[in-house]
């Protein structure tokens, strides 16, 4: 093989673009360099800020008179607009959250509903019973005055059998006491 390198055209333009670099550079460094076109390029950018201005302020005026919009106004509805939009995500976020704690609450009120029925369910419960404890009470009541009346009966012939106890031994002492049967003396 060859010691002879190939020929590279992009390495060539890369010194070139290298080589124009440095010396534009040193181009715009020596005018920068120099106070008299810093006071030239300092009136011409106020210059040309003025021309701008009075550009800017024309323009406004002629786009009123024509009635279309500037950039100013077209700015200020990007700034409403954005602001509308995060309005309106502020507001989503508090109809999320409503939304969750009505969730929550709906859940609440559900279980509430739920321990109401249980409560409801036991008072029916207890009202039966209480019904029937009532006529219990009232059956009761009825055997109990008839266990009166049958315990005064009680006392009424544990008395008749006592008096009819003590007849009956007033009977058999009179029995064997001897009768007296008449004899007479002649008298």
């Amino acid at each position: 093989m060859s010691d002879k390198k190939n020929y590279d055209p992009y390495e060539s333009l890369h010194k070139f673009s290298l080589l124009w670099e440095k010396q534009i550079n040193d181009f715009i460094f020596l005018l920068t360099n120099n106070k008299d076109f810093v006071k030239m390029s300092h009136r011409g950018t106020d210059l040309h800020s003025r021309y701008l201005e009075t550009f800017k302020k024309n323009q406004e005026a002629l786009a009123s008179v024509l009635n279309l919009p500037t950039k100013n106004d077209v700015t200020n509805v990007a700034n409403l607009t954005l602001q509308a939009e995060e309005k309106m995500e502020a507001l989503e976020e508090q109809i999320w959250d409503l939304q969750d704690s009505v969730k929550s609450q709906n859940k609440e009120i559900e279980s509430v509903v739920e321990v109401s029925k249980e409560i409801i369910k036991l008072t029916k419960q207890l009202k039966t019973e209480l019904v029937k404890t009532k006529k219990e009470l009232a059956d009761t009541k009825g055997l109990h005055a008839e266990l009166q009346e049958l315990k005064f009966e009680l006392l009424k012939l544990n008395d008749f059998k006592q008096e009819f106890e003590t007849i009956k031994e007033l009977i058999k002492d009179k029995s064997t006491e001897p009768v007296l049967t008449g004899t007479a003396s002649g008298n």
